[in-house]
């Protein structure tokens, strides 16, 4: 079993900056891609960015393009996502996860660990 568990999100005004992080215990998770997704209230939920299994390849979905970077430190076993230039649309509750490949993915279906969410309020 894989136990994720974001930090770092909370309020944050239009323009601003955060930082979610996910740290992972249990079984390693460096031998596989990871992925933010995130869910706002009423819509469905999305692929926000994905980093496989050594960090050297990542992939941005449209929502993160420009502002958002996906990063990782394995030895620490944690995942990170540096959100900037905020905008109240980025409003949401954002959820790391495991994939069950090396490489990245945008596919839901191929997460098999998720977190519990951070979520993130972007207002003035």
């Amino acid at each position: 079993q894989v136990q994720l568990v974001e930090s770092g999100g909370g309020l944050a005004q239009p323009g601003g900056s955060l930082r979610l992080s996910c740290a992972a215990s249990g079984r390693t998770v460096s031998s596989y891609a990871m992925g933010w997704f995130r869910q706002a209230p009423g819509k469905e939920r999305e692929f926000v960015a994905g980093i496989n299994w050594s960090g050297g390849s990542i992939y941005n979905a449209d929502p993160a393009k420009g502002r958002f970077t996906i990063s990782r430190d394995n030895a620490k076993n944690t995942l990170y996502l540096q959100m900037n230039n905020l905008k109240p649309e980025n409003t949401a509750l954002y959820y790391c996860a495991r994939s069950q490949c090396s490489l990245h993915t945008g596919r839901g279906d191929d997460y098999v660990y998720w977190g519990q969410g951070a979520q993130v309020t972007v207002s003035s």
